[in-house]
């Protein structure tokens, strides 16, 4: 069986919403008709109502009394709450994942960050530094916080595309290598002093235009 057919009905459809959500195919403010999505899915009401529940879970949709579910927008402060919320739970899962990076792991998030200098547009950016930062929090052994972080990373690649609807110009990531660097040295102290500014830089940027963007932040 195959992995897809054995996904849970409703995880599916979050998953698929999550992604149209995320990319700005679904933009904020946007209705999510039940029905529609059922009708989409071939599914009764019932995984519908779970994906939603999960959306919501991730802040990616909001549902009002008596109007329904749409997809919920953002502001500058939420910006800066995932940055600092990813900041402190990315340290916390740096520091128990340390004695457990090999020199394997770090070769492959080095490799990671050299795929975002060569990333030809943003989607392809945010998969490379996701994978970076999975990389090298992942051998914490923490599962429920590694999901928790996974769910702050949806919310971050979010405010990323909104951003950058027409140009890209890869950056070149100095800080991806600096945290390499501090971990080949095994100066962990060092390394999640660093990997906490990386992350709390994109507090530093608002939104433009409520949420419609986010500048030039890294992630």
């Amino acid at each position: 069986m195959s992995s897809a057919k054995s996904e849970p009905l409703a995880a599916r459809i979050s998953r698929e919403l999550a992604k149209r959500i995320i990319s700005g195919e679904l933009e904020a403010g946007a209705r999510l008709r039940q029905d529609h999505i059922a009708e989409e899915f071939g599914a009764s009401h019932v995984p519908v109502r779970e994906a939603f529940r999960r959306l919501e879970a991730q802040g990616l949709v909001e549902s009002e009394p008596r109007r329904g579910v749409r997809v919920a927008g953002f502001s500058g402060s939420e910006v800066r709450e995932v940055a600092e919320m990813r900041a402190s739970l990315e340290v916390l899962a740096l520091r128990n994942a340390v004695p457990h990076l090999t020199q394997t792991i770090l070769d492959e998030a080095e490799e990671a960050t050299r795929a975002g200098d060569r990333a030809g547009d943003v989607h392809a950016w945010e998969e490379a530094n996701r994978r970076f930062h999975r990389l090298i929090l992942v051998p914490c052994g923490m599962p429920r916080l590694l999901r928790a972080i996974d769910d702050l990373h949806t919310a971050s690649a979010r405010f990323l595309f909104s951003g950058w609807r027409s140009e890209w110009e890869t950056p070149t990531d100095r800080d991806h290598r600096a945290v390499l660097a501090a971990l080949r040295s095994g100066d962990a102290e060092a390394a999640v002093a660093l990997l906490a500014r990386h992350v709390q830089w994109i507090g530093k940027e608002s939104p433009r235009q409520g949420s419609r963007g986010l500048g030039r932040g890294r992630l």
